[in-house]
């Protein structure tokens, strides 16, 4: 690689880990009380599949150990979001459903986190946005597949 192409890639990931932190500083102020983004970002995805998922399979859509997933699950089931239950063709396995107070916390979550990523989008352009998507997608499947 060339010093140009390193400077690139350096500026790159430094301004990508500088936005992430920034962001998730300002999600976690206005989201409900107690939510934390990981809590936020498992019952999105529930409401999102709408469908039962293992701990393991969560565990491998969100790139975490299966211990982080259950710590999570732990704090959402003793919220009351999700429902955790016996597979009833594989006991050893447990099936994990969003419950309906998970579904309006999470619908209350995104009532309080559209005006920020609004703002957001209204300040930079929506134009400018649509441009950059396709170079953080594209850059997201390549992390992913890596």
């Amino acid at each position: 690689m060339t010093d140009d192409t390193n400077s690139l890639a350096a500026s790159l990931f430094s301004e990508i880990l500088t936005a992430d932190q920034l962001l998730r500083n300002r999600l976690s102020r206005v989201l409900p009380k107690g939510m934390e983004i990981s809590h936020f970002s498992l019952l999105n995805h529930l409401v999102f599949v709408g469908d039962e998922r293992t701990p393991a399979q969560l565990a491998s859509t969100f790139h975490v150990t299966r211990g982080a997933i259950t710590n999570t699950l732990a704090k959402l089931e003793w919220a009351g979001y999700v429902h955790i239950r016996p597979d009833w063709d594989d006991a050893r396995r447990k099936m994990v459903a969003i419950s309906p107070s998970g579904r309006r916390a999470r619908d209350q979550a995104i009532s309080s986190i559209t005006p920020l990523i609004n703002a957001f989008v209204d300040d930079l352009g929506a134009e400018r946005v649509r441009n950059v998507l396709p170079v953080l997608r594209d850059l997201r499947l390549k992390l992913e597949n890596d």
